[in-house]
């Protein structure tokens, strides 16, 4: 009797645990793309990164899958979790290098860099990497609707970078590090000639320029002095 009731126990199990699974959102393939495509464009991109995510794990292999790791970077980029938006971008390109998204993805790595741009008076890092990023894309996809945007991007992340060139550059010359100074400035003329202080980077050169014979005429004559006291005192 003991044996035929765990018996029953067993079998219950066994069929109300399969009616358990089933209803625990297996869905189709379809039925996950759809989902994740309808939360994307309803602007839940978390909810949206769930149903993509879990089409990419049970169905690798599926159609969707590719559009699924893809709408997964631009869901973290609409969150503005940039860092994790450049690391799937980056990932789908690696994967997918001949894929027709490529150009768009370039330029979404560019524009997930440029997001992260900070104050001219701060590094620059993310600046000089969303340059690069766009340079490449410009450089690689020169037909590319993207690398036309690009463009636009790319004058701005000059700007940026000459106007940080330009403030170290000026703070280096109030501190009367002319050499430094003049150093930062002329990088402004070889590398961002045409981004609006062009002028102002000239007219530092000049001036450090002038500071540094200035100062060396100082120490010659500081030198001559000190050679004739040495030999009147010797005298």
């Amino acid at each position: 009797m003991k044996r035929l009731f765990c018996s029953c126990l067993i079998c219950l199990y066994i069929f109300t645990g399969c009616g358990w699974f089933q209803t625990k959102e297996e869905k189709t393939s379809d039925e996950l793309a759809a989902d994740g495509m309808e939360y994307f464009e309803e602007g839940k991109y978390k909810k949206a990164i769930e149903s993509f995510e879990k089409l990419k794990d049970w169905y690798p292999f599926s159609k969707y899958a590719i559009l699924a790791e893809l709408k997964i970077a631009d869901a973290h980029f609409f969150l503005k979790e940039f860092e994790d938006a450049i690391f799937a971008y980056e990932e789908f390109e690696s994967l997918h290098p001949r894929n027709e998204a490529i150009p768009y993805v370039i330029y979404q790595i560019g524009r997930s860099y440029f997001k992260q741009v900070d104050t001219i008076d701060r590094d620059q890092t993310a600046t000089r990497k969303a340059l690069d990023t766009f340079n490449r894309l410009i450089k690689n996809y020169p037909n590319s609707e993207y690398a036309r945007k690009a463009w636009a991007y790319q004058t701005q992340c000059q700007k940026i970078l000459a106007g940080h060139e330009l403030y170290v550059g000026i703070f280096y010359y109030k501190a009367k590090h002319y050499e430094a100074a003049l150093q930062r400035f002329r990088s402004i003329i070889s590398n961002y000639p045409d981004v609006g202080v062009h002028q102002k980077a000239l007219v530092y050169i000049a001036e450090c320029e002038k500071a540094i014979r200035n100062m060396e005429l100082e120490k010659k004559k500081a030198s001559q002095e000190g050679n004739s006291k040495r030999f009147w005192k010797f005298w």
